[in-house]
C-alpha cells in the first residue's frame, strides 16, 4: 500500500507534464494571426503556453480523478 501512495505523486507529474505536451501541440492547429494583435508575438506565445497548462491540467485532473474514483468502486460493493 505504500508503495501505491509513493507512486502517485510521480504519476500526477507525468501525467501533468504529458497532457500540457497534447495540449500545447493541439493548440498549434489554431491561426492566432487571425485573433492576435500586430506586434504582440511574446503575448501570444504566454497566452499559448497559458492555455496549454490550463487545457492540460484539466484533461489530467480529469483522467486521474476517473482512476481514483474507478478504483474505488469495488469498495462500494463489497
Amino acid at each position: 500500500m505504500g508503495d501505491i501512495i509513493a507512486f502517485q505523486p510521480l504519476l500526477a507529474i507525468v501525467s501533468h507534464t504529458f497532457f500540457i505536451a497534447i495540449s500545447f501541440y493541439a493548440l498549434q492547429a489554431i491561426m492566432p494571426e487571425k485573433i492576435i494583435k500586430k506586434n504582440r508575438v511574446f503575448q501570444a506565445q504566454l497566452l499559448f503556453i497559458l492555455l496549454s497548462i490550463l487545457m492540460g491540467w484539466a484533461v489530467s485532473n480529469f483522467f486521474l480523478e476517473l482512476s481514483y474514483w474507478s478504483g474505488r468502486l469495488p469498495f462500494m460493493f463489497g
